[in-house]
């Protein structure tokens, strides 16, 4: 198994030469005891994930296993078995829990990439181009089912919770989709799509995690609310990135956003009049246009990357960061901690 901790062998995370840590999250030293704990946890989530799509139809058990087997971080998982640490990490509730954030996020993505148009997820073709967005969107169907199957064993207030996760990535992905009113801030309607669509579900693998391993109430607010700060800082690092980095370091094409019309963090910034940078007036009018194209586009990815809506966009990305960081040092001082407070690190260095 692949994972945030272990090698693409599947091999236990290897400990750092000349220290008492291991290799965790991202690559960040994380205490060995815990690395090990969090990976075995990770493996049995994996095979109850697998459990989970299957199905006595060859279609629907093809189609479900599609993503699951293309990979990923499962970085919501992984929370789920961080947070675990502030209670009893070895509680009946925490693996199943971990698997219903991941099936969340999944069938989202089946969803996503229907509304996107997208033909490739994860370096496979997506399931829409593969079979038909009818299929698509019944395999994401499915795997809501399923978490919703696996949450019944959890007790009401774990239902409740994942309904209104659930309600909050509906009401983002919608608000992404018809735009900001005019009577609204553009910036504020940004972040607030990005608050439910994205951070909502990571700040409930952290609640899930602490409250199903018996945390203290304080605890499971605390690792709940700084979770959904690094979801934030998350996004908004991934904004800064498709901006400035080159296709070796992010994985992707530079400019992804600006070429389809999507105004991120960086563009906002520009078009509220942060800055004075070169080219200023022709990037504003630059970003009123279709990008499609790849001189208009390699044009306002030039003075995009040069103007100083650039480096506003990285201090809201540190504010959030340290913001989840004070959280976070309010909580029992155990290796968990310290964990979470390296993703704080590694949200704002990996944009430099």
């Amino acid at each position: 198994m692949s994972s945030a901790f272990a090698g693409a062998s599947g091999a236990p995370a290897p400990r750092a030469a000349g220290t008492d840590e291991a290799t965790g999250p991202f690559g960040l030293p994380i205490d060995p005891a815990l690395a090990a704990e969090v990976q075995e946890g990770l493996a049995a989530v994996e095979s109850l994930l697998m459990e989970s799509v299957h199905s006595e139809d060859p279609m629907l058990a093809q189609a479900s296993k599609h993503l699951v087997e293309a990979g990923g971080k499962r970085f919501r998982p992984m929370l789920v078995l961080l947070a675990a640490q502030f209670g009893d990490p070895a509680a009946a509730g925490v693996v199943p829990a971990a698997v219903v954030v991941e099936l969340t996020h999944l069938a989202t993505l089946y969803h996503d990439d229907v509304m996107d148009e997208a033909t490739v997820r994860r370096g496979q073709p997506s399931a829409n181009s593969r079979w038909t967005n009818t299929v698509a969107i019944l395999t994401g169907d499915y795997l809501f089912a399923r978490a919703s199957d696996l949450l019944a064993d959890l007790g009401p207030d774990a239902v409740r919770i994942q309904a209104r996760s659930f309600a909050r990535l509906v009401r983002g992905q919608i608000q992404e989709t018809v735009g900001a009113a005019p009577e609204c801030d553009p910036l504020e309607h940004y972040l607030q799509v990005v608050a439910d669509k994205t951070a909502s579900l990571i700040a409930t693998s952290g609640r899930f995690g602490a409250l199903l391993s018996g945390a203290p109430p304080h605890v499971v607010d605390t690792v709940t609310s700084a979770s959904e700060k690094i979801g934030v800082a998350f996004q908004l690092s991934d904004d800064i990135l498709d901006i400035a980095s080159d296709t070796e370091q992010s994985g992707k094409t530079p400019g992804t956003d600006l070429r389809e019309g999507i105004r991120t963090l960086p563009m906002h910034h520009v078009l509220a009049g942060v800055g004075s940078g070169p080219g200023d007036a022709r990037l504003r009018e630059l970003l009123g246009q279709d990008l499609s194209g790849d001189a208009p586009h390699a044009e306002a990815l030039a003075l995009l990357r040069a103007h100083p809506a650039m480096d506003r966009a990285r201090a809201d990305l540190r504010r959030w960061a340290e913001d989840a960081r004070a959280e976070l040092l309010t909580l029992p001082d155990i290796p968990a901690r310290s964990a979470f407070t390296g993703l704080c690190d590694y949200v704002v260095s990996r944009t430099g």
